[in-house]
């Protein structure tokens, strides 16, 4: 997956665009070896919104990359470039990973490469795009979707998360959160978060969580419930969820959860402790535990993902 082949054609948008660039360009731990070669990739010049891009190779490029992305298209009722598909078809066919950006999806779904798949794309063009693809099972209430090999975005600022996403998988979370400090945006927003959120983080010191996120993240190692939250930021369980879902689009123990996956990670990657002694220290009590756990979230067992992520 070393090679990162970027599709650009005339109508698409030049914020995903870049943004896949600006991410995927530089390591900023120097720990990922190697890390990705980024091609951006389209026949002659092309104009993307306001900016005019000189590729660096032609789409025929895409056939011979490990990922290919596709970012945003400007108007998803424009005919896609038939060259466009017919490199996304091919570079799927010779197993490329294939990632869509915002509207990208309609590329994706045009080519044929979402049928039998769960996508998303930007929640105003959700229901467009379910309608004119009924192969594809369009869920328009998540940030990203992760198939494996096909992946999917929502807009935007969830376009960022599924890169981060993606490093994660192929560098581990130290190296993604390195990233993300780098552009200072938010380290691992779950895929399954809401793509939209009445407040998405707590923007007052008064609110009712700001003094709740901190508290319960020095004590992920402890055992902890909702009404242990509830009684923390006083108030009653029902209206705790609320906020919670008002604020990360999770319910508690989602979010919980997910806090505890994070923190055995880190532990993974940047310490020598017993699979046993991790479980512990980020509330999973048991090593069975965290291994049920670990590997429905992340998609392997702790073992494996330490192999393949510790840090040197």
């Amino acid at each position: 997956m070393t090679v990162i082949a970027i599709a650009a054609t005339d109508g698409m948008l030049h914020f995903e665009l870049a943004l896949a660039c600006e991410i995927f360009t530089r390591d900023p731990t120097g720990r990922a070896d190697p890390w990705y070669e980024v091609v951006v990739c389209g026949d002659g010049p092309v104009r993307a919104g306001r900016f005019g891009i000189e590729p660096d190779a032609g789409l025929d490029r895409l056939a011979t990359a490990g990922t290919v992305i596709v970012p945003a298209v400007a108007d998803v009722d424009a005919e896609v470039s038939p060259a466009l598909l017919d490199a996304v078809r091919t570079a799927r066919a010779a197993g490329a990973r294939v990632v869509s950006l915002c509207t990208g999806a309609f590329v994706l779904a045009e080519a044929g490469v979402l049928d039998g798949l769960t996508a998303t794309t930007h929640w105003a063009h959700t229901d467009v795009l379910a309608e004119r693809y009924p192969r594809v099972t369009v869920d328009p209430d998540v940030l990203y979707v992760d198939n494996g090999d096909v992946l999917s975005s929502a807009g935007k600022a969830a376009a960022a998360d599924l890169c981060l996403h993606l490093i994660r998988r192929d560098h581990g979370s130290t190296v993604a959160n390195a990233v993300a400090r780098r552009l200072v945006v938010p380290p691992h927003r779950a895929g399954g978060q809401a793509q939209f959120v009445t407040t998405p983080v707590p923007q007052r010191e008064d609110h009712p969580l700001a003094a709740l996120f901190p508290w319960v993240m020095a004590r992920l190692d402890r055992p902890l419930t909702v009404e242990d939250l509830a009684r923390r930021a006083n108030m009653s369980s029902r209206n705790l969820a609320r906020h919670f879902r008002a604020v990360t689009g999770m319910t508690p123990l989602q979010w919980l959860s997910t806090q505890r996956i994070r923190r055995a990670q880190e532990l993974l990657e940047n310490t020598g402790d017993s699979i046993d002694a991790v479980a512990v220290a980020a509330g999973m009590g048991t090593a069975a535990t965290l291994r049920r756990h670990f590997h429905r979230a992340v998609g392997v067992p702790p073992e494996a993902y330490r192999r393949s992520f510790r840090a040197s």
